[in-house]
């Protein structure tokens, strides 16, 4: 009965500061960053079509390629394995190389054999890992099957599932164009990433848990994490439609909502194999909350942004925070106290 019991936090909340050194951009918003080492940290900021580095060092973005690089038009996700740097590109079809110093090295086109799906993650041997998600079909109903996330080797010539992951939270709607199967916004997804060695973590939404399978393909099933549960309320509703153009507004109200937000809503790795979940907030919270999970599934530590800013990417001594300003987003490199660099698998 003991091991079926949910996870406790081993500590008391670890609360990081409100500051630190920072970057302003004209970006509407930043999706994702990597840490390059010491103060320098690559970012990508799809609805800017943008992709480039910042270093606290000296305060500056610089873009990769220099400026209007041709290298890139619709950079879409952004990841790193050793010392190279990898940029996904939907409008090129292809994922872009760049070596630390901002310069390209390469590219590599997208695969028929993973229907055009760009790559998110690679390991020190060499096998990309993307998500596969179904077909969903005229009327979307082929969202109701599950994803996989597969992994290919480097020419893309052969594919093996490795993880199967939650359908998606799906209604059935009925409009002017007839009967459709909508995703439920608020409705949450899975998670998961890869680590070098070819470890693999899916946190489950439905499950709230963290699972691992080894580089051998063994599963180990992560404990059941803490939280609350939020409802989503007439404000959230509100607030998610006034992020739409007034012309699109009234469209916007007819997507069906989740009754209840997802324990979490993203996850990242840092280098150590610590799992980071970003969990789930209310509009009225003062500070953000993430789980920390390790290699076993289990709550190591909870910590807490304060303010409406979200962590992007977790170095060894700092976090990349973006905040949303009038003019853009600023990025913040928000200290870890010795509590969480010493924090060790």
């Amino acid at each position: 009965m003991a091991a079926c019991s949910e996870a406790k936090p081993a500590a008391a909340p670890l609360e990081l500061a409100a500051a630190g050194d920072t970057v302003s951009t004209n970006f509407s918003a930043v999706t994702d960053a990597v840490w390059l080492g010491g103060d320098r940290w690559a970012v990508i900021a799809p609805s800017n079509e943008a992709a480039g580095v910042v270093d606290f060092s000296d305060r500056r973005y610089r873009p990769l390629g220099g400026g209007r690089s041709s290298q890139l038009r619709n950079p879409a996700t952004i990841f790193r394995a050793g010392d190279t740097l990898y940029v996904a590109d939907w409008g090129l079809r292809r994922t872009s190389l760049w070596a630390p110093d901002g310069r390209p090295v390469g590219s590599i086109p997208t695969s028929g054999a993973v229907r055009g799906t760009l790559p998110q993650a690679r390991d020190l041997a060499g096998r990309f890992y993307l998500a596969l998600y179904p077909r969903a079909g005229p009327d979307g109903s082929g969202n109701r099957d599950s994803a996989a996330v597969v992994r290919t080797d480097a020419s893309f010539s052969r594919v093996d599932t490795v993880a199967r992951l939650s359908p998606l939270d799906i209604a059935e709607v009925t409009g002017d164009a007839g009967r459709r199967f909508e995703r439920r916004v608020f409705g949450g997804v899975d998670q998961w990433g890869v680590l070098p060695d070819g470890s693999i973590w899916v946190a489950r939404v439905f499950g709230n848990r963290v699972d691992w399978r080894s580089p051998e393909g063994k599963w180990a099933r992560g404990q059941s994490l803490p939280d609350r549960v939020l409802e989503v309320t007439r404000y959230d509703r509100e607030l998610f439609i006034r992020g739409f153009p007034p012309e699109l507004r009234a469209t916007a109200q007819e997507l069906p909502f989740a009754p209840l937000k997802p324990p979490f809503e993203s996850g990242f790795t840092r280098a150590s194999g610590e799992v980071w979940l970003e969990k789930s907030r209310a509009p009225v919270d003062s500070a953000r909350a993430y789980h920390v999970v390790d290699r076993r599934g289990h709550l190591v530590r909870e910590v807490r942004l304060p303010g409406q800013g979200r962590i992007l990417g977790i170095g060894a001594e700092a976090v990349l925070v973006a905040e949303s300003t009038n003019d853009g987003t600023r990025l913040v490199r928000v200290p870890l106290p010795p509590v969480a660099t010493s924090m060790r698998q």
